[in-house]
């Protein structure tokens, strides 16, 4: 595909999937001169798509890094919509198609992804199996089902025809997803086992973060659910899970998983009744009280007012169970079982760039990455932190960190501005060549909330400095000087000269998060013919 029609691609599928992103520039003036944007819902979903469309470019260049850097990007502004205040009907249309449309992309047409690594894929399996799944027949009387395993401080399983029906869909069309979530269940089971029996419940809440997120630390819904229990920004509070503009931490196993303990034992000590208790972990409480209340009854099997979704929950989940418990019984023979995960713990004190963490710890920045998977930034957060490294680098780690200077250990991540008479947010997050969705969040900045004049600001230095190219001339290459016009992006500039972004983030030591901006001179290396 050449260039002019890779263009052409990506902007059909953002005009023809969910429509192209509204022009914001009403703005709201307020008595001391300073303008914000009225609603941020519509720039976010502008600047998402604008995302979306570099991603696809990158994912036709083979430029797999940027593809999942921008698809990063998306979902983390994503998740941030639940902060924006209420949204109108119009906003959550526009909202509800870009999700259905990304979800689409993402598990369909990009080909540079592993699929089975897709942080959409356990969501997404639920719900095409939901859709094509026979209606759960009325049962009338007494629920018939054959009885696995029932044993006190467990979750009693069972099978019917509709567990049979989902058991069958992992045998066959869900197999090889399955089998990489008992992969994850090698790497992460123990740990979470661990938790769930320290806790006091029942074994098999582990196979529930299966369902939930196929064990993916970073796994991401349509609902802006993150982690490997699949919370919300505002159940993910009330439990103690923080999110902030380095951390989100749904994402972080071990807190995640205790926070889900706790979820669980409430639910549990309401509904005196696990397979209710998941039900409502999946629908919200309140639906499955109207539920018990309109059918006179705690047999989730009889609770046919609920939506389809939720009455295929618990099939879903017994037959994941049902599986996982026995695998060999049901056709899965694996070869050889993964390593549990385990770490030793650094504590850093200010914030620090991971590649320099990372080289400390002689291991790299994924690693580290993948150890630390609640780090929404490629810096730890300014205070202090308890970072995770590769087993057994403990003691190196130390050894090569304290032999480094303080001016090359801790990477500042900030700077202070104090806000003038005519700025705004825009200007501002321009002029630092930062996101203003940064900017806010940051700032804690709500949906029509004003800056003052003589406000200070916390402005965010992404972190992540891209090696540059250390000579001045690269053989059988010819050096072109390229200036940024209004917008342009990384994508497109690649795509115009016939290179990937991430090789213009090389040559001009652009940090991930920093956007270009008009003006802007770039310096590109072209092979010559």
């Amino acid at each position: 595909m050449n260039k002019t029609l890779t263009r052409i691609a990506a902007f059909l599928l953002l005009s023809i999937n969910f429509g192209l992103a509204q022009d914001v520039n009403g703005q709201k003036t307020f008595p001391n001169g300073v303008n914000i944007p009225e609603n941020r819902l519509p720039e976010l979903l502008r600047d998402v798509k604008v995302l979306l469309t570099d991603a696809f470019i990158a994912d036709v260049m083979s430029d797999t890094l940027e593809v999942v850097y921008n698809l990063n990007r998306i979902f983390d502004l994503l998740s941030e919509a639940d902060q924006y205040g209420e949204m109108d009907a119009e906003d959550k249309d526009e909202f509800d198609r870009f999700e259905e449309s990304l979800i689409s992309l993402y598990t369909k047409r990009f080909t540079t992804l592993d699929k089975t690594d897709a942080a959409l894929t356990a969501e997404n399996m639920r719900m095409d199996l939901t859709s094509m799944a026979e209606p759960l027949e009325v049962e009338m009387g007494a629920t018939q089902f054959t009885v696995i395993e029932d044993r006190d401080g467990h979750i009693p399983l069972v099978r019917n025809k509709k567990v049979d029906q989902f058991i069958e869909y992992f045998r066959t069309k869900g197999r090889r997803q399955f089998e990489i979530w008992l992969d994850r269940l090698d790497v992460y089971g123990p740990m979470l086992s661990s938790i769930i029996e320290e806790c006091n419940l029942p074994p098999e809440l582990l196979y529930l973060a299966m369902i939930e997120s196929g064990l993916n630390p970073k796994a991401h819904s349509k609902a802006a659910a993150n982690g490997m229990w699949q919370f919300i920004y505002s159940t993910g509070k009330i439990y103690g899970l923080n999110r902030t503009w380095y951390v989100d931490e749904r994402r972080d196993p071990e807190k995640a998983t205790r926070a889900a303990c706790a979820y669980l034992t409430d639910l549990y000590n309401e509904f005196d009744n696990w397979y209710l208790a998941l039900a409502a972990y999946n629908a919200g409480e309140g639906r499955i009280r109207r539920a018990t209340k309109l059918h006179q009854t705690s047999d989730f099997w009889q609770l046919h007012s609920l939506p389809r979704e939720t009455r295929n929950y618990m099939p879903y989940f017994l037959a994941a169970s049902i599986i996982a418990k026995n695998p060999l019984k049901y056709g899965f023979k694996r070869k050889k079982t993964k390593k549990p995960i385990s770490y030793d713990l650094v504590t850093i004190e200010k914030s620090a760039d991971l590649t320099v963490l990372a080289r400390a710890a002689n291991t790299s920045f994924k690693i580290i990455q993948t150890l630390n998977p609640e780090l929404r930034q490629s810096a730890t957060p300014s205070e202090s932190y308890i970072l995770k490294i590769p087993k057994g680098n403990k003691n190196l780690f130390i050894k090569n960190y304290n032999a480094l200077p303080e001016s090359e250990r801790f990477a500042p991540q900030f700077v202070s501005h104090k806000v003038r008479n005519g700025e705004s947010l825009w200007t501002i997050a321009r002029k630092y060549r930062i996101s203003i969705h940064d900017l806010v969040a940051v700032n804690k900045i709500r949906n029509r909330s004003m800056i003052r004049i003589g406000q200070k600001l916390t402005i965010p230095v992404p972190g992540m400095n891209i090696a540059s190219i250390p000579r001045t001339q690269m053989q059988g290459y010819n050096k072109v000087t390229y200036k940024v016009r209004r917008g342009d992006t990384l994508g497109h500039i690649a795509e115009d000269y016939g290179t990937r972004a991430s090789n213009i983030r090389k040559w001009n030591s652009l940090k991930y998060g920093q956007p270009i901006y008009p003006g802007q001179k770039l310096t590109l290396w072209m092979k010559r013919s």
